[in-house]
């Protein structure tokens, strides 16, 4: 939105939010932008119900959503899909949620105008799995945060240090706590690496994220390796803050084997942390060569790369210098160019129809 209004004056743009927060971030911030509340927060009343009856008394010439468009829409939509691990891993959602997803994207999906992905890989997907026409699914990826960066100043490193409780080296991993982000696995591989590493001391691992769904198996991982002495659960962090805990991590690693794109570790990247991902589906397109990959479900390769890059300063400074190169190809003005040229072609689209 933010990249949007910097390179648009000339379109009208309609931001529908449900939360107070949401609104003050964004409202009269732009002349071509206006905020409108949109409730309830729940997506099964607020989509079908209140969003399509605005819609209908404020018509608007595009709307965009994420994953569930309404069902009876009086205008062309764009809808964005950023991955379809509910298709795929039903067993690593609640049943509401794997619910309702399956029932409204499909739709969704089979009735855009066109569909926005985050990455190659998911584009693919989104073909394979609802049977769409290829050139109704654009990939456009995101980027970090413009303001991220590695942070050098030892003052702002430490007050984050103390504020989560973090002594010593660590190793950083960024993420809401749910299956498929395989904190279990990681935590598995963790413990062995301190095993093995009984001589030497064993950096600290770092976990941050707030708890989502399913998460009670990464709690108890931590319980039945015995490691709970050397994991920090920060929690929720708020983004001022993550830039700090990102370059004065010793690597940072995301063992997640499902993803749309990844964009902590872009973010990582981006503050100059050496890397380690899983090797599966969007995560290598993000990184590139800028990072150590591993097969997300072999606990050993997860250790050995974290071994690898605590044990080879070498290493770590050769990723961060190709981390931040690599990041740098990730800009939020050329994700926004390309979006608004789909808007663009939408319209037009729309409107040599209606003409005839």
């Amino acid at each position: 939105i933010e990249a949007l209004a910097q390179i648009d004056r000339v379109n009208d743009y309609t931001l529908y939010v449900t939360t107070p927060a949401a609104f003050e971030r964004f409202n009269r911030r732009w002349p071509n932008f206006r905020v409108h509340t949109t409730l309830p927060h729940t997506p099964l009343i607020r989509i079908p119900l209140t969003l399509s009856a605005e819609l209908r008394k404020n018509p608007v010439d595009v709307l965009h959503v994420q994953f569930t468009a309404p069902p009876f829409c009086p205008c062309p939509v764009v809808v964005s899909i950023h991955d379809l691990s509910f298709e795929h891993l039903p067993q690593t959602f609640n049943r509401r949620s794997r619910t309702q997803l399956r029932l409204t994207v499909r739709h969704s999906a089979r009735r855009a105008a066109k569909i926005l992905t985050l990455s190659e890989h998911t584009r693919r997907d989104v073909i394979e799995t609802y049977g769409v026409a290829p050139d109704v699914v654009s990939a456009i990826p995101l980027a970090a945060p413009a303001h991220f960066g590695p942070v050098t100043h030892d003052k702002e490193l430490q007050r984050v240090r103390h504020t989560y409780g973090i002594d010593g080296d660590y190793v950083l991993s960024v993420g809401s706590i749910q299956p498929r982000k395989n904190l279990v696995r990681l935590i598995k591989a963790y413990a062995a690496l301190r095993g093995a590493r009984a001589g030497n001391k064993c950096p600290k691992l770092v976990i941050v994220g707030k708890c989502a769904w399913l998460y009670d198996e990464t709690l108890r991982a931590l319980e039945q390796t015995g490691v709970e002495d050397s994991v920090v659960l920060t929690g929720y962090v708020p983004e001022p803050d993550l830039p700090a805990l990102y370059s004065g991590a010793l690597c940072f690693i995301y063992p997640s084997y499902f993803e749309g794109f990844g964009l902590p570790p872009l973010e990582a990247m981006k503050c100059g942390a050496p890397v380690i991902v899983g090797n599966a589906t969007s995560l290598p397109e993000v990184v590139g060569d800028a990072a150590l990959k591993v097969d997300p479900f072999d606990v050993s390769a997860i250790a050995a790369a974290m071994d690898q890059l605590i044990n080879n300063s070498e290493l770590r400074a050769e990723l961060r210098v190709k981390g931040l190169a690599r990041a740098k190809m990730f800009d939020w003005n050329d994700t926004a160019q390309r979006t608004l040229a789909v808007y663009e072609q939408v319209h037009r689209e729309s409107y040599r129809t209606a003409a005839g």
